[in-house]
């Protein structure tokens, strides 16, 4: 990527400095890169955001807080933010839904914020999503009284926190793959999310893909891959005409064989 510069008040910030941007991912892969802001400074991300609206390449930053929410704004007065997600979407309108639906289940109400990254996540690369709330194992007829939509759809995405046993029920209920999404949530021995971590990798119906704790970004990246619409297939070679066979020459008339005369018998 050529170098280049934003200005940021009196503070000019060198992109190379910082971040080289993979403008290219949506051409090799079918998906935009996303930029992750955990961790970048404010003036890293209105730098980042300032060089892809240069661009004009449609993104998602994931992991903002308010402050680097306002910034990406700032350069991208379009965008939009989902506070509770803390994903900052531009353009702020996603693209028409294609391929198949997903569904995106919270256990409990204490998911929403990783559960609301997956579903903009997945609506944002062009998928149709709903989201189903609070529908943990603690109360199973809950998650009975949702089976109708849960087969309807082409992947489940499965967030949990505390035991993390709701993606091996989902699984069990259902003929699509299911996206299990540890959380964080839970009281001491949950271990921030590792315990419904290990719940989940250790599930006993099969079909469970499993991502990082509190990762719903990565959950609704697989998720619209799989319910990506598919590709239309190659058109078949032509057939060459066939050709008429050539006339065969008549086979030569052989000679018959001269046979010796009878001779009778007792002749001498």
């Amino acid at each position: 990527m050529a170098a280049s510069s934003t200005t940021l008040g009196e503070l000019v910030v060198e992109l190379d400095e910082i971040a080289n941007l993979d403008l290219d991912r949506a051409a090799r892969r079918g998906y935009p890169e996303a930029v992750f802001c955990a961790g970048k400074t404010v003036e890293q991300v209105a730098a980042i955001a300032a060089e892809i609206g240069r661009v004009g390449q449609a993104t998602l930053f994931t992991r903002a807080d308010a402050e680097q929410a306002a910034a990406v704004l700032r350069a991208l007065p379009d965008a939009g933010y989902d506070a509770e997600a803390r994903l900052v979407a531009w353009p702020a309108d996603p693209p028409p839904a294609a391929g198949g639906p997903i569904v995106v289940v919270t256990a409990g109400t204490s998911d929403l914020p990783v559960a609301r990254e997956a579903l903009l996540t997945a609506r944002h690369l062009g998928r149709e999503v709903e989201l189903v709330v609070d529908v943990g194992v603690a109360g199973l007829h809950r998650i009975l009284a949702r089976v109708e939509l849960l087969r309807r759809a082409r992947v489940v995405v499965v967030v949990a926190g505390m035991d993390g046993a709701l993606p091996s029920v989902v699984a069990g209920l259902v003929s699509a793959p299911v996206v299990a999404v540890p959380t964080s949530v839970g009281y001491g021995a949950a271990f921030e999310g590792l315990a419904a971590l290990l719940t989940m990798l250790n599930a006993c119906a099969p079909g469970v893909a499993v991502v990082n704790i509190d990762n719903g970004y990565g959950a609704g990246h697989l998720a619209a891959q799989i319910a990506a619409p598919p590709e239309p297939a190659p058109p078949e070679p032509a057939l060459p005409e066939p050709r008429s066979p050539e006339p065969r020459s008549p086979e030569p008339e052989l000679p018959e064989p001269e046979l010796p005369e009878p001779t009778s018998p007792g002749s001498s």
